[in-house]
């Protein structure tokens, strides 16, 4: 199965159940297939002009369907085994420096082994660079904060890595 990130809260004139729980400040993401059957994806159930309309079993797919329970599965279970996602991660802005310097609050896992500092240029969609800082909360990288993306993320003992925390501005 072929799966890509897609950087967009989500489809045109459509809707998914993760919209909830991002706008409560929540991560979530979204598993949509790429060529979407509009006579039978969001469609009421319904024969027009002799063609059916509507999200019937024998329209589904079930292998790919299952190749998704795979896929989600296989994420569910590396972000289970992942430290949580770094809280508090803050650049600091009260002073203008060439130097980016990023704090955070230390999470409270036991396999927690430390922290990874990452960033990427403006233009890039994946993180590019990456520092091992170890078990610390707070990092200085000899880079400028107006010239890249910062992110902080756990490591776990075994080198299973959190989501990317984004940085806001702080004292």
């Amino acid at each position: 199965m072929d799966v890509r990130v897609i950087y967009r809260r989500d489809r045109y004139l459509r809707g998914g159940d993760h919209i909830g729980f991002l706008e409560q400040g929540y991560p979530a993401a979204r598993f949509t297939e790429p060529n979407e059957d509009y006579a039978h994806q969001h469609q009421d159930v319904r024969v027009e002009d002799g063609k059916q309309y509507g999200d019937l079993p024998e329209f589904c797919d079930f292998r790919y369907m299952a190749g998704v329970a795979r896929v989600n599965g296989a994420a569910l279970w590396s972000l289970a085994a992942a430290p949580g996602t770094p809280k508090g991660v803050r650049v600091r802005t009260s002073g203008l420096t060439n130097d980016t310097e990023l704090y955070w609050q230390r999470g409270t896992e036991p396999d927690l082994a430390g922290y990874e500092v990452v960033w990427r240029e403006m233009t890039e969609p994946e993180w590019t660079h990456v520092i091992a800082v170890g078990d610390v909360t707070t990092a200085t990288v000899d880079m400028s904060k107006d010239n890249v993306f910062f992110g902080v993320r756990a490591v776990g003992r075994a080198g299973h890595r959190s989501p990317v925390a984004y940085p806001s501005p702080g004292s």
